[in-house]
C-alpha cells in the first residue's frame, strides 16, 4: 500500500473520531488526498461528485423516501398495529407480537429502519411499558425490529449496493424477501418464548375488540399492506423498473393517503416534501462522498492489492465468509451503511466472485450484518432513536437489544451458509 493511501485512511479515521459526520470525513479526505498526494487537478472532484449523483437508478431513493413520508403521517402505522392485534392479539406476548409483525410490515413499505422506529415505537412502546412488558424489553424489541427495514424491500441500502457493484436493484429487492422474513420469524419466535417465561402479556387488547372490529382494523390495512406487492409485482411483471417502480409508490402513497385514509390534507404536502428532502439530500450527500472515495480507492488499486493479498491465503469460500461477517460488524459500529457499502463492497465484490460467491448473495449478506450495526453502539442509529422514544440512556437500550441482536446474528449465520435464501426467488 503506497503512502498516499495510507495517508487517506488515517485522515478518514482521525476524522471519524474527530466526530466529524460520515459524510464529511469521506470528502474532506478526499479533498486532502487530491490537494497534497496527486497530480489529478481539483476540478476532478465537483465533476466525479456531479457524475456519481447523475445516475438514473439513483432517483429511486428520493422517491422511496417521499413516498414513506407520506404514508407514515397518513395513519398507516396506527392501521397496521390495530390489524396485528386483531390476528395475534389474543395470544400470550400478543402486544410484542404484533410490534415485531408492524415494523416487518412497516419496514417492507417505508425502507428506513429510523423512520419504522418511529412510527411503530411512538405507539407500541407506551402500550406495552403500560402492558407490564418491562421498559428495557419493549424498547429493545422495537430497535431491534426496526432494523429489518434495510433489508425488505424497498431497501435504500439495496439500491446502493446495486449502484455500486452494477447489480440489479430489482433481483436484490426479491433476494432480501426471505431472509427478512426469516429474521422476522426468528425474533417472533423469541418473543412468544420469553413472553411465556416471563408472563407477559395476557391478550385483553384483542379480548375487547368485537369481531366487527377486527374486520374493520384488517379491511383497512389491506391497501398499506399492497404497497411492497405493488411495487414488486409492477417491476418483476415487466411494467415499470424499480426506478419507475419508486414513481409509482408515490402516486400510490399519495392517492391513499390524502383521498382514502384522508388524514392528509394539501396543506401538509409543503412539511412532507421538506422532510423528505432533508432525508433524500442527507443521504445522496453521502453517496456522492462515499462515490468520490471509491474513486480514490480504484485509483491507487487498494481493492485489487486486497484481492491478491486475501487470494493468496488460499481462503476457502466458507472462511472468506466468516471473515466479512466480522470486518462488517466492526464496520457497522462505526459507519454508517451507505456509507460502509460503498467503500467495502468494491473490495469484496472481486474477491467473491473469484471464490464462486453470488454477488446478488453478498449484497444481501452486507445488509444484514449493516442492519446488525443499527443497533450496536457508538454509532447505531436506531439505538439514538429508540432512546428518544424511551427516554432511557442509549448504552442501557443497546444492552436492552442485545437478545433480539444476538437472533439476528444467528440468522445472519444461516443465511450466510445457505445461499439457496436469497437466491431462491431470483432464480
Amino acid at each position: 500500500m503506497s503512502v498516499a493511501a495510507i495517508a487517506l485512511f488515517v485522515i478518514l479515521f482521525l476524522l471519524l473520531f474527530s466526530s466529524a459526520p460520515i459524510a464529511v470525513a469521506l470528502g474532506l479526505s478526499t479533498l486532502i488526498y487530491f490537494f497534497y498526494f496527486t497530480t489529478i487537478p481539483l476540478t476532478q472532484v465537483p465533476e466525479t461528485l456531479f457524475n456519481a449523483l447523475n445516475t438514473f437508478p439513483l432517483v429511486a431513493i428520493p422517491m422511496f423516501v417521499l413516498a414513506a413520508t407520506i404514508m407514515s403521517r397518513g395513519g398507516i402505522s396506527e392501521r397496521l398495529i390495530k390489524a396485528g392485534l386483531a390476528v395475534v392479539g389474543q395470544f400470550r406476548g400478543g402486544l410484542a407480537i404484533t410490534a415485531v409483525l408492524s415494523c416487518v410490515f412497516f419496514a417492507a413499505i417505508s425502507g428506513s429502519s429510523p423512520a419504522t422506529v418511529v412510527a411503530v415505537g411512538t405507539l407500541l412502546i407506551p402500550a406495552m411499558i403500560n402492558s407490564g412488558y418491562g421498559k428495557d424489553f419493549s424498547t429493545g424489541l422495537i430497535a431491534t425490529s426496526g432494523s429489518l427495514g434495510i433489508l425488505l424491500p424497498p431497501s435504500i441500502p439495496l439500491i446502493v449496493y446495486g449502484i455500486a457493484t452494477e447489480q440489479s436493484i430489482g433481483d436484490l429487492f426479491i433476494a432480501g424477501i426471505l431472509p427478512g422474513l426469516l429474521a422476522g420469524l426468528m425474533l417472533l419466535l423469541m418473543v412468544v418464548v420469553l413472553s411465556w417465561r416471563r408472563g407477559y402479556g395476557t391478550g385483553e387488547h384483542a379480548v375487547n375488540m368485537t369481531r366487527k372490529e377486527k374486520f374493520q382494523a384488517l379491511r383497512d390495512a389491506v391497501l398499506s399492506l399492497l404497497l411492497p406487492l405493488f411495487v414488486l409485482g409492477g417491476i418483476y411483471g415487466g411494467i415499470f423498473t424499480p426506478t419507475e417502480a419508486a414513481a409509482m409508490a408515490v402516486l400510490y402513497a399519495f392517492l391513499v393517503s390524502f383521498f382514502v385514509y384522508r388524514e392528509l390534507s394539501f396543506k401538509d404536502l409543503g412539511n412532507i416534501l421538506l422532510d423528505s428532502s432533508r432525508v433524500s439530500a442527507m443521504v445522496m450527500f453521502i453517496i456522492a462522498n462515499g462515490i468520490l472515495f471509491s474513486f480514490v480507492l480504484t485509483a491507487e488499486r487498494i481493492p485489487n492489492d486486497v484481492t491478491e493479498a486475501l487470494i493468496a491465503l488460499d481462503l476457502q469460500p466458507w472462511s472468506f465468509l466468516l471473515l466479512v461477517t466480522v470486518i462488517l460488524l466492526i464496520a457497522g459500529c462505526f459507519m454508517e451503511t451507505s456509507s460502509a457499502i460503498l467503500i467495502i463492497a468494491p473490495i469484496l465484490l472481486p474477491i467473491a466472485m473469484e471464490l464462486g460467491i453470488d454477488p446478488i448473495h453478498l449484497g444481501i449478506i452486507m445488509v444484514m450484518n449493516l442492519e446488525i450495526g443499527m443497533i450496536t453502539p457508538p454509532l447505531g442509529l436506531n439505538l439514538f432513536v429508540a432512546s428518544g422514544l424511551s427516554g432511557m440512556s442509549v448504552l442501557r437500550v443497546a444492552k436492552a437489544a442485545l437478545p433480539s441482536a444476538a437472533v439476528l446474528l444467528v440468522a445472519l449465520l444461516i443465511v450466510t451458509y445457505v445461499p439457496q435464501i436469497s437466491l431462491a426467488l431470483v432464480n
